[in-house]
């Protein structure tokens, strides 16, 4: 069982910053993406952003471009969300997950292994 873990939520005004950590112990070569997703209380789990571990390439969601920044340390098995700008809207649980496919996925159901989530509430 691989036991990802997110760090980093809390509590921010808006247009405030936080960053997200996910630690990846024991990295394995099959685990080419690198996701995060949030869930709202009462909504689905929507996608935010994702990385490609190797060519660090990029993919977000429309309503976070240009506000949030996801990054990776391979030497430190970590990847990162920097979230800037931060609206009530992104009040969630947000989620590090890992995929075995490399074509950048939105779609949650390509992400094998999840962390256990960290509370980011953004007060108005």
């Amino acid at each position: 069982q691989v036991q990802l873990v997110e760090s980093g939520g809390g509590l921010v005004q808006a247009g405030g910053s936080l960053r997200l950590s996910c630690v990846v112990p024991g990295r394995s070569f099959s685990w080419l993406v690198m996701g995060w997703f949030r869930q709202a209380p009462g909504q689905e789990r929507e996608f935010v952003a994702c990385i490609s571990w190797s060519s660090g390439m990029t993919y977000y969601t429309d309503s976070v471009k240009g506000r949030f920044t996801i990054s990776r340390d391979n030497a430190k098995n970590t990847v990162y969300l920097q979230m800037n700008s931060l609206k009530p809207e992104d009040t969630a649980v947000y989620y590090c997950a890992i995929a075995r496919v490399g074509n950048l996925p939105s779609g949650s159901n390509w992400y094998d292994y999840w962390g256990q989530g960290t509370q980011v509430t953004v007060s108005s």
